[in-house]
C-alpha cells in the first residue's frame, strides 16, 4: 500500500478542528451548558369584585343641610317649614320641585361631593309646564281643556267644612317621596300610610326604612359607581 502526504489544507483543518476540540468536552460534567434565565412577567393582581354589601348607616347620618340629617327628614315623615329659610327641599315643597330626583340623590349619595339636585339637573326631565303658575291663590296654572273648566281666576272655590274624621288618609303626603322610595310594598305601604307621625317618632318604621334602602344600595350601587359617582354606604 502506499502512503501520500496530507496535503498542508488538510492539515490546517484537522489542526482546526483539534483546537475547538480543546476548548470543551461532549460530556456534561465537563462541559456544562450555561442558559440564560427568561424573563417571566408577574401575574396581574386579580381585580377584587365589586362589594354587594353594603351599610347604610352613613346615608342616614349624613347632614343635608346645617342642623338635619337624612334620618331627621324621614323619621318622623314631616313637612317642616321655616318661613325664614328659602323655599325649596328640604324647606317645604314647591309645585315644581322634582322631589323624587331629590330624594334619590340624598339617600344614595355622599353629599359632601354630589349636590342634592344632581339627578333634578339631568336632561330627563320635562323642559316646562304647558301654562305658567299664577302669582296668586290657588297659584296653580289655569286647568287645561277646550273650552277651559274654568277661567282660573281663584273664584267660586267651595270649601268642605267635614271634621277630620271624615276623611281617609290614602297617602303620606309628608316628605316627599319617603312612602314611594323607602317603604317597600304591600301591605307595608297600606300600614305607613295609615300611621302617623307620632307613631314615626317611636321608631316603629324605622327598621323598615333602613331595609329597604339596604336592599336598593346593594342593587343599585355598583351602577351607580360605574356613573362616576360616590355613594354614601359604605361596604361591609
Amino acid at each position: 500500500m502506499v502512503k501520500t502526504r496530507p496535503s498542508l489544507a488538510l492539515a490546517a483543518a484537522l489542526a482546526s478542528i483539534a483546537g475547538l476540540a480543546g476548548c470543551g468536552s461532549n460530556e456534561p460534567a465537563t462541559n456544562t451548558i450555561v442558559v440564560p434565565p427568561v424573563a417571566v412577567a408577574p401575574a396581574p393582581a386579580p381585580t377584587p369584585p365589586p362589594p354587594t354589601s353594603f351599610d347604610v348607616g352613613p346615608c342616614l347620618n349624613q347632614t343635608v343641610v346645617p342642623g338635619r340629617t337624612v334620618a331627621n327628614l324621614v323619621v318622623p315623615d314631616l313637612l317642616q317649614l321655616d318661613l325664614n329659610q328659602p323655599a325649596g327641599f328640604p324647606n317645604g315643597r314647591r309645585f315644581l320641585d322634582p322631589v323624587v330626583d331629590v330624594t334619590l340623590a340624598v339617600i344614595f349619595l355622599d353629599l359632601t361631593k354630589h349636590p342634592a339636585t344632581i339627578f333634578a339637573a339631568l336632561p330627563v326631565n320635562p323642559n316646562g309646564i304647558d301654562q305658567p303658575l299664577q302669582a296668586n291663590f290657588p297659584f296653580l296654572a289655569p286647568p287645561l281643556g277646550n273650552p277651559p273648566t274654568s277661567g282660573g281666576a281663584g273664584s267660586n272655590f267651595t270649601f268642605r267644612s267635614d271634621l277630620p274624621s271624615a276623611y281617609t288618609r290614602v297617602d303620606r303626603a309628608g316628605m316627599p317621596a319617603v312612602a314611594t322610595a323607602l317603604v317597600s310594598g304591600n301591605p307595608g305601604k297600606n300600614a305607613y300610610n295609615d300611621d302617623n307621625p307620632a307613631v314615626d317618632a317611636t321608631g316603629k318604621w324605622v327598621p323598615e326604612l333602613s331595609s329597604t334602602l339596604t336592599i336598593l344600595t346593594n342593587a343599585l350601587a355598583d351602577d351607580l359607581t360605574r356613573l362616576g359617582l360616590s355613594v354614601c354606604a359604605r361596604p361591609n
